[in-house]
């Protein structure tokens, strides 16, 4: 009988109806397209179309539908400003310069003319119209980071040539409207340069001191991401009180958040999860419903300008990419990926079409306009069939960019696959995370999250010993909860993590019990903030597990979040290159760097750092070399350290090439002298050389050279970065 008291009526009032319904597209319409290979965006675009007031008229496009799709278009750029390698971005940002030229002078070109010679249309509507062109929307780019092809160097001067292109294109739709109604004047310039100046100085400058210093004092996963949204609108409206489009704020602040949210952490999971889970869907479902069919068939005039509009924006946009990929002497597949993601005409597209359809003229600007022998719409700036032939060219566009993105992303990721053979099960990574202390299992797995490689899901495991003669229900309980806040922390990275628990007599054997039984390739140790290094630990760590384990072992103390680090300043000893696991702790500490976007810096000797200057060669990340030889003086380093700075120290073990003597007196320096500093201790694995060799290797005059075979050795570390960093 309670279904008396409902009634329905189109389109739908009951906001429990209308959320369910979006809820079931949002759900089955890329299960049921991708069957028929049609790419997951368009099928939300031809569902809003069909749902909308022009299709069945099931749900209006109302303040609410409006609301969320524009969170999920701010999404979009905040993404890909969070996502993207400065490092890159910084290389490549000529590049950038001169693609986002390319991708906004073109269709403007184009676009006038087509307007002027083929539309019709007068200078204002003509440099309007071709301002619509240049613009572009990043819609394929959450399907592009999902395949994994982010990084990729084609994306990168996109997304860079994107905020150029869309803040100059927005900047003509400013001075256009200005002019069209008479508001233009020399104060217009001045109060429009100083506002940018203003924004771009806050976002760059004064957002990112805030946002490390909330993260330092508010460790909560839900107020670290509610506050990230915060961040983010906020810089929307900033950017729109300057007198731009929020897109241009939400991307500013993806870069400000660059370097303090890293690319493995929980809260990085959180933020692309919800974005494409609902607020990107709803934009996309919000595009879908300005489309009307209508028009085609009560106005002729309709289909030619949404033919000319249509083929302008796509074809101009290939020409782009074209002149790009040939300035620049890139792949097909290349130029592929960057129309794909150039072409999508949406956000921008539609504030620049509605400014236009919503200027008023008077009779005094018409006949003004007419002077240019203009031919504009009754008070309008444009008509109808410009703005429903819009709508029809983003719908087309959308639809291009997401089939030409996908298959080309999907080509690239392959070739980038076979570049590197499978691990066999000796080399696959295994990272294990000691943990005994509630409070330290979050920063221990989170530093595992940050050093492990991309495609490492599931060879993760945390420990936690339990003494076998004091073992006691409550002894297991508390064991299980230590490892249980692990699991959480690492399922929110959407890493899963292996619960183990060990019975022993010895913390020691227990650990390399477990790390020979599950072939563990890396071991984390934690290292209390207020305890330090005692005897008993480093007795344990030096006799007991660095002899017996042969791993790559990580000892970390942590003062401050991973995340709020500026600087690492990495300290390796002379002739560290000539152990075997050289190249296997650098990619955790490249790792480090590429997940976190701090610097790196390293100390060491000439010799030693022109090996880690040719891996940087070849795999760029932002570093500095210093040239630091005498352990003696160790405690120089320490004028060096500054807040916000974590110590990274390679060691040895004994007898072992790049051993020296001071290295025993390390914990008692760090106890002392960096008691409020972040640092991690690396030993290096140690497998493949026996004692025999140890001699040879400390012996320079047997090896000869090793600077002689550094290209080989470059070539060797490449293969393993390749192999790991993905």
């Amino acid at each position: 009988m309670f279904l008396l008291n409902v009634s329905v009526s189109f389109p739908l009032q009951n906001p429990v109806l209308i959320f369910t319904l979006i809820l079931f597209i949002i759900l089955f319409a890329p299960i049921f397209l991708n069957r028929i290979k049609i790419p997951p965006l368009i099928g939300l675009i031809i569902a809003g179309a069909i749902i909308g007031p022009y299709g069945f008229n099931l749900v209006a496009r109302d303040s609410s539908i409006t609301l969320f799709g524009t969170v999920g278009l701010l999404y979009i750029m905040f993404l890909a400003g969070l996502e993207i390698d400065r490092t890159e971005f910084k290389k490549n940002s000529w590049k950038s310069l001169i693609f986002g030229f390319y991708t906004f002078a073109i269709p403007m070109g184009i676009g006038y003319l087509a307007g002027v010679y083929v539309l019709g249309f007068g200078m204002l509507s003509s440099i309007l119209l071709a301002s619509m062109f240049a613009t572009h929307t990043l819609i394929a780019y959450p399907m592009i980071s999902r395949m994994g092809v982010a990084k990729n160097r084609a994306v990168t001067i996109t997304v860079g040539g994107t905020v150029i292109t869309d803040t100059l294109a927005l900047l003509v739709l400013a001075v256009v409207a200005g002019m069209a109604t008479g508001d233009i004047s020399e104060d217009f310039w001045y109060r429009l340069s100083i506002s940018l100046v203003v924004f771009i100085a806050i976002v760059i400058f004064i957002y990112p001191f805030v946002i490390r210093w909330f993260f330092k004092h508010f460790d909560d996963n839900i107020t670290q991401y509610i506050f990230v949204l915060v961040m983010l609108f906020l810089a929307a409206f900033l950017a729109e009180a300057a007198g731009v489009e929020p897109i241009i704020g939400a991307f500013f602040a993806g870069l400000s958040l660059n370097r303090l949210i890293p690319r493995t952490s929980p809260l990085m999971n959180r933020i692309e999860f919800v974005g494409n889970a609902l607020f990107i869907p709803f934009f996309l479902l919000g595009v879908g419903m300005l489309v009307d069919y209508r028009a085609f068939i009560t106005d002729i005039n309709t289909i030619w300008v949404a033919a000319v509009i249509t083929f302008v924006a796509v074809f101009s946009k290939f020409v782009a990419a074209w002149f790009t990929q040939i300035s620049f002497r890139f792949k097909n597949l290349e130029r592929k990926l960057i129309f794909g993601l150039s072409s999508a005409s949406a956000a921008a597209t539609l504030a620049i079409i509605m400014v236009g359809y919503n200027i008023i003229l008077n009779q005094a600007e018409i006949d003004a306009a007419a002077l240019f022998g203009e031919v504009v719409a009754p008070f309008r700036l444009f008509n109808e069939s410009v703005l429903n032939g819009t709508i029809v060219a983003i719908l087309v566009s959308c639809t291009v960019a997401s089939f030409v993105a996908q298959r080309s992303a999907q080509k690239i990721a392959l070739l980038e696959e076979n570049e590197v053979s499978e691990d066999n099960e000796e080399g696959q990574e295994k990272i294990m995370v000691a943990v005994d202390d509630n409070e330290m299992t979050e920063e221990l797995v989170n530093l595992a999250l940050i050093v492990k490689s991309k495609s490492n899901k599931k060879s993760f495991y945390a420990l936690n010993i339990i003494d076998n003669e004091n073992a006691d229900p409550l002894t297991d309980k508390n064991a299980k909860k230590i490892l249980d806040k692990a699991a959480v922390t690492a399922a929110a990275a959407d890493v899963h993590l292996h619960e183990l628990i060990r019975y022993d007599l010895n913390i020691v054997n227990g650990i390399t019990s477990v790390v020979k039984e599950h072939k563990i390739t890396d071991l984390i140790l934690g290292l209390q903030e207020k305890k330090g290094f005692s005897t008993n630990f480093v007795g344990n760590l030096t006799e007991g597990i660095l002899t017996k384990c042969d791993t790559t072992t990580l000892i970390y103390k942590p003062s401050q979040p991973l995340s709020t680090i500026k600087r690492h300043l990495i300290v390796v000893p002379n002739r560290a290159e000539r152990e075997i696991g050289f190249p296997f702790w650098l990619i955790k500490v490249w790792n480090i760097a590429r997940n976190s976007g701090a610097k790196l810096v390293f100390y060491s000797s000439e010799q030693t750092l022109k090996y880690i200057k040719e891996v940087n060669k070849r795999h760029p990340i932002e570093c500095e070399f210093i040239n630091f030889v005498d352990w003696d003086d160790f405690l120089i380093l320490s004028r060096e350290v500054k807040s916000d700075d974590n110590l990274i120290l390679v060691l040895s073990r004994k007898e072992r090439p790049s051993y020296h003597s001071n290295m025993t007196k390390i914990p008692n320096y760090l106890n002392k002298y960096f008691t409020e500093t972040n640092f991690i201790l690396i030993f290096p694995m140690q497998s493949g050389i026996s004692d025999e060799s140890i001699a040879s290797l400390k012996n320079p005059s047997v090896l000869g050279d090793p600077l002689e075979k550094l290209d080989d050795f470059g070539k060797m570390v490449t293969s393993l970065f390749k192999k790991k960093l993905k």
